[in-house]
């Protein structure tokens, strides 16, 4: 089995439906222009409050892709 080279960048996906959308709307988006994604982590979570209620989620989270030649 070949060794594999990963890099990792950082995107904030966001939604005003949940943490989950938060983070497929960030793979999503990423999909578009990256290639050979493996995982992601979350880094960070947080959200935006409005008249005492949560209204919008903000999800920091890694991605690693494999590097190819």
């Amino acid at each position: 089995m070949p060794d594999h080279i990963y890099k990792k960048i950082e995107l904030t996906g966001s939604s005003s439906v949940g943490i989950q959308e938060a983070i497929e709307n960030a793979v999503n988006k990423a999909a578009k222009t990256i290639h050979d994604m493996r995982w992601f982590e979350v880094v960070e979570t947080r959200g935006h409050i409005a008249d005492g209620k949560v209204a919008h989620w903000q999800v920091t989270i890694k991605i690693g892709f494999s590097l190819t030649e």
